[in-house]
C-alpha cells in the first residue's frame, strides 16, 4: 500500500485543532475534505499525531543513566517528574528542566530527558498536570487539561522544580530548561519570572507580553519552524524587546520545517537535519551556561 500524500494543508489543519479548536470531530470532516475520503483521513491521521510506539531512542533501562519517578513540593500541591542523572560523572553536573508541549508527560519527553542526561546534564522533566492529577492517557483529554491550568499556579511550579533540582545530589546549583511547543511558551514565561534560571531554550514557543521582557534574567535560545505563522506571528516584537533591552539570545528560524520539527514520533512533522542542529546548537549553548 503506498504511503497517504500529506499536503501543507492538512498539517495546517492539525495545527489548528490541536492548539486552538480542540474539536476532533471538525478536524476530521476538514482532514476528509483535504484527503479526499474519510478512509484516507483515517488513514492520514496517525501520521499527523504522535506515536507512543516510537518515543524511545534512549531506552528507559540505559545503563549509562539512573532515571526515577519523583515527587516534590509544589506551588500548594505536589508535583511529580520523572528525573534522569548520568551514573558515575565526574563533577558537579548543570541540571535542565525538560517542558513537555500539551500532551503532558508522555514517553517521548521522557526519552528526550534521557538523550539531555547522556549530554552530561541532570534532567528532570516535570508533570505540569500534576496539580490535576496528572497526566492521563488519552492525549485529548491532556490537551483539554491544559486550558484549565492556572497560569501563574504553572510559572510557579516551574520555580518549585527549579528549586527542587538545583539541590539534587552532584547537581552544582544552575539551572536551565528547554520546551517544546506549549514547554516552549512557558520557556519564555519562566523566564520572565525568574531570577534563578540560568538559560532557557524554547522549541516553537509561544511569546511573552514584550513589557515582561526587562524582567529576563537568563540567557535564551529560541528555536523557531518557517512554516509556523501561527507562532512565528511573535517573533518580531519578542526578538525588539529583548534586543532593546540588552538580553542574551539567539533566534534561529529553519526554513520549510513545521511547528513540532523536532518531536521525531511525528512522522509527518519531524525533520531530522533541522532538529540534529536545533539539538547540537541546544546542548551547546546549555554547556556554556550551566557549566
Amino acid at each position: 500500500m503506498n504511503k497517504p500524500e500529506i499536503t501543507q494543508a492538512m498539517i495546517n489543519a492539525y495545527d489548528e485543532y490541536t492548539h486552538l479548536t480542540l474539536d476532533r470531530r471538525n478536524f476530521m470532516d476538514k482532514l476528509a475534505k483535504l484527503a479526499g475520503s474519510a478512509s484516507a483521513a483515517a488513514a492520514i491521521a496517525p501520521l499527523l499525531a504522535a506515536s507512543k510506539a516510537s518515543a524511545e531512542m534512549v531506552p528507559a533501562s540505559d545503563e549509562r543513566l539512573m532515571a526515577r519517578d519523583v515527587t516534590y513540593p509544589g506551588s500548594g500541591g505536589e508535583m511529580k517528574g520523572y528525573l534522569v542523572e548520568p551514573k558515575n560523572p565526574s563533577g558537579k553536573l548543570g541540571a535542565v528542566i525538560v517542558i513537555h508541549e500539551n500532551r503532558g508527560l508522555n514517553p517521548h519527553i521522557r526519552d528526550v530527558a534521557r538523550r539531555m542526561a547522556l549530554e552530561g546534564f541532570i534532567a528532570l522533566a516535570p508533570d505540569f498536570l500534576s496539580p490535576a492529577g496528572g497526566t492521563p492517557e488519552n492525549e485529548d483529554q491532556a490537551r483539554e487539561m491544559f486550558g484549565k491550568l492556572d497560569p501563574a499556579v504553572t510559572v510557579a511550579n516551574a520555580e518549585a522544580s527549579l528549586a527542587y533540582v538545583s539541590k539534587v545530589e552532584d547537581a552544582n546549583g544552575k539551572v536551565g530548561a528547554i520546551g517544546f511547543c506549549w514547554g516552549g511558551g512557558l520557556v519564555n514565561s519562566f523566564a520572565t519570572k525568574s531570577p534563578e534560571l540560568k538559560a532557557g531554550v524554547a522549541y516553537y514557543g509561544a511569546q511573552p507580553p514584550a513589557a515582561e521582557v526587562p524582567n529576563i534574567k537568563a540567557a535564551l535560545m529560541l528555536h523557531y519552524a518557517g512554516l509556523d505563522d501561527r507562532i512565528n506571528a511573535g517573533i518580531d516584537a519578542y526578538k525588539k524587546a529583548l534586543e532593546a533591552n540588552g538580553k542574551d539570545v539567539e533566534i534561529f528560524v529553519y526554513d520549510g520545517v513545521n511547528h513540532a520539527f523536532n518531536n521525531d514520533t511525528s512522522a509527518a512533522r519531524y525533520d531530522k537535519k533541522a532538529a540534529d542542529l536545533a539539538w547540537g546548537r541546544t546542548v551547546e549553548f546549555l554547556k556554556k551556561n550551566l557549566s
